[in-house]
């Protein structure tokens, strides 16, 4: 299937799942992932209407970006170390894996010094996974990082676990949207985003309030890899 068919598919889900939960499609932003996709590719889909595109890694997104058109924008999914701190800051509009406080204070040095501010969400590890970075749904430290004067708390993100069964892992959307209500209390505003499943699982993240849904293979198709050979 063609770009243009596999973004009408989605977006015809999309609508179908919001009617289900009672909710307005069009609070919804659909990030495409772009990893290991060309930037012609990305341009295609961005013909589609589609201009934010998620990147997972910021070496991948140094040599792509400068590829792609100025009129996109960039917003960081994929766990960021903290020696690539300075880069995501000059590349992305928002980033969406804070995982740690010490990642927030790397951060928000950068952006001091760099004289911009970053709207950022913090990752949540929902279902406990070892192999899985983000807080612990108790110890989010949502006001030591709201002191901190570059960063902008946006919401909060989660990976949920891989599944066959997409009804699974609604107890993790759930979960994740029950702590962004808390967050929001405990700093006495409202947080707009939950940055929520991607394409096995799309349409319950939105039946549980997604605003941001992650997609690759549900938009691009699957991957072509390269076969490896010996020097």
């Amino acid at each position: 299937m063609s770009i243009a068919k596999n973004v009408s598919t989605v977006r015809r889900k999309i609508a179908e799942a919001c009617a289900r939960a009672g909710r307005d499609a069009a609070g919804v932003l659909l990030l495409p992932v772009s990893k290991g996709h060309s930037a012609e590719a990305l341009e295609e889909m961005a013909a589609q209407g589609l201009r934010i595109f998620g990147e997972n890694k910021v070496q991948e997104a140094k040599v792509k970006i400068p590829q792609c058109s100025s009129r996109l924008q960039w917003h960081m999914i994929g766990h960021l170390q903290s020696n690539k701190a300075r880069d995501a800051v000059q590349l992305f509009t928002m980033i969406q894996s804070i995982d740690s406080l010490a990642l927030a204070e790397e951060v928000n040095k950068w952006a001091e010094k760099l004289g911009k501010h970053v709207p950022v969400l913090l990752e949540v590890n929902t279902a406990g996974e070892a192999s899985k970075y983000g807080f612990g749904p108790e110890t989010i430290p949502v006001e030591e990082i709201n002191a901190l004067s570059r960063l902008e708390i946006q919401g909060l993100m989660t990976i949920a676990p891989y599944t066959n069964t997409p009804e699974r892992v609604r107890p993790y959307f759930r979960k994740l949207r029950e702590l962004k209500d808390a967050c929001s209390d405990q700093l006495g505003a409202p947080l707009p985003h939950l940055s929520m499943g991607m394409s096995g699982d799309f349409e319950i993240a939105l039946e549980e309030g997604a605003m941001i849904i992650r997609l690759g293979t549900a938009l691009f198709g699957p991957r072509s890899y390269g076969k490896k050979t010996a020097d």
